[in-house]
């Protein structure tokens, strides 16, 4: 199917939906959660998606961490992809819990590499502020937290009821349509199939209110996102930050006053890139996190 062919909001996530899905489930005291755990190895890489695109995104990084010799997590952040729907505030501290919950049912006490991309930087960063003990390092990968001037439709959105009202109108084909809109050096087959994925997803109830809660609570939850940032930067845990320039969705100038809150902090900048790198240019992600994950 094309990803045009998918209607969001118009199917409910069953038990018979995830028994056919690829990965696993965990019934968390969140919710169920969607996850997937790749590799033989001894240290763990747990890696968070951003704001709507489900752990996919990660297809190309975690294949080239399993192939180093790292046992990989990944999962679907509680309201999107196949993970449950729940009634919440979907703020940093609901995404912290899930991801409490989680790596304490598959992985227990050890500490693990943890990565964020894009709202995965807030999640990420307000979960090590609380736990540096669990951290070893930390991959930030275009990642949101700091203000920015940030686009009419996200102004008009923050306001109850009209924000309701323009996500249950367009809130599906925009999103589907612009999960691949940074996608700079992959072809159109790949981004239609990148959007077919997230299609997919969002034709499961639940999923466009629950991106509306978290723009509204955590994208754009300033104040809360940079508390998790200062506390960061006040721990010993290695940071390192990769961004493109040409990133659109959160701007590379963001970068300067990220220093400010993470002095540990380095900044790796690919030039012309976008905010999907992960995704679209996987082998170069993959050569820049190695390294730091290997640094002494």
């Amino acid at each position: 199917m094309n990803y045009t062919d998918y209607k969001a909001d118009s199917l409910e996530l069953t038990k018979k939906v995830r028994e056919k899905a690829e990965g696993d489930f965990i019934d968390l005291p969140i919710g169920f959660t969607h996850y997937k755990c790749e590799g033989e190895g001894t240290n763990w890489a747990v890696l968070v998606h951003g704001y709507a695109t489900p752990y996919y995104i990660y297809d190309k990084l975690a294949e080239g961490l399993v192939k180093d010799g790292y046992k990989v997590l990944r999962y679907d952040l509680i309201g999107r992809g196949l993970s449950e729907r729940i009634k919440a505030k979907y703020d940093p501290a609901l995404f912290v819990r899930q991801l409490e919950e989680l790596t304490e049912a598959i992985i227990g006490d050890a500490p693990f590499y943890l990565f964020g991309t894009s709202m995965g930087g807030t999640i990420t960063t307000s979960y090590t502020a609380k736990h540096p003990d669990k951290v070893k390092k930390l991959v930030l990968l275009a990642p949101a937290g700091m203000e920015f001037d940030y686009p009419f439709y996200m102004k008009l959105a923050k306001i109850k009821g009209l924000g309701e009202l323009l996500f249950k109108i367009i809130g599906g084909k925009t999103l589907t349509k612009g999960c691949a809109s940074e996608m700079i050096y992959s072809g159109d087959e790949v981004a239609d199939e990148y959007r077919r994925q997230f299609a997919e997803c969002i034709q499961y109830k639940g999923m466009v209110k629950a991106t509306l809660s978290s723009l509204r609570y955590t994208l754009l939850n300033f104040k809360e996102s940079e508390k998790g940032y200062e506390g960061t930067g006040k721990t010993n845990v290695p940071v390192l930050t990769v961004w493109g320039t040409a990133d659109k969705t959160m701007p590379y100038y963001q970068a300067e006053r990220m220093k400010k809150f993470l002095p540990q902090m380095k900044l790796v900048s690919y030039e012309k890139s976008g905010h999907i790198f992960v995704y679209d240019e996987g082998d170069r992600t993959l050569e820049t996190v190695l390294p730091f994950l290997k640094e002494e």
